[in-house]
């Protein structure tokens, strides 16, 4: 017997809306120990992927290099240092009041990999282990897109793990 996405998945998704603003998503992120959460609309639908890391964005700052002018003029060339600042040094107060009430939908990334519920497991660890490093997780969706399950790379493990141990 072939295992299939509907054999992987967990049926029960706790998900955010695109209308949901950060300090939703961050609260979501502190009840549950999940790093990502699918982004659905009022009919089910994926319409994105939320994760930790794109929040975490959020606080870094978008310009880290620094160029330093070396030489006297006309001969004047210049070296760029890449900073990285501690997080520490970030007033991660102040960027939350700034970024909390951002719709999550500024902060998804809306192409996302899904998968219906026939799908071979090859073909779910075909998106799991592809090319695309930031796929942990795998939305499965019905024909109407509407999200009804979702794999994520522990799932699989354990289907292999309790299949060996049949």
């Amino acid at each position: 017997m072939t295992l299939t996405a509907r054999d992987l998945m967990e049926p029960d998704v706790k998900t955010v809306s695109p209308d949901d603003d950060v300090a939703d998503a961050f609260k979501r992120f502190a009840r549950y120990e999940f790093s990502g959460f699918p982004v659905v609309d009022e009919d089910e639908r994926v319409v994105g992927i939320v994760t930790e890391s794109d929040l975490v964005d959020l606080f870094e700052p978008e310009d880290e290099t620094l160029w330093i002018p070396v030489g006297l003029p006309p001969f004047v060339d210049t070296l760029s240092y890449q900073v990285k600042r501690p997080w520490a040094d970030l007033d991660l107060g102040v960027d939350m009041l700034r970024n909390a009430d951002r719709p999550v939908s500024e902060v998804m990334s809306a192409d996302v990999a899904t998968v219906t519920p026939d799908v071979s497991v090859d073909g779910v660890l075909d998106l799991l282990v592809g090319d695309d490093p930031d796929i942990n997780r795998v939305p499965v969706v019905d024909d109407d897109g509407r999200i009804i399950g979702i794999i994520a790379r522990q799932d699989v493990i354990r289907a292999f793990r309790d299949r060996r141990l049949e």
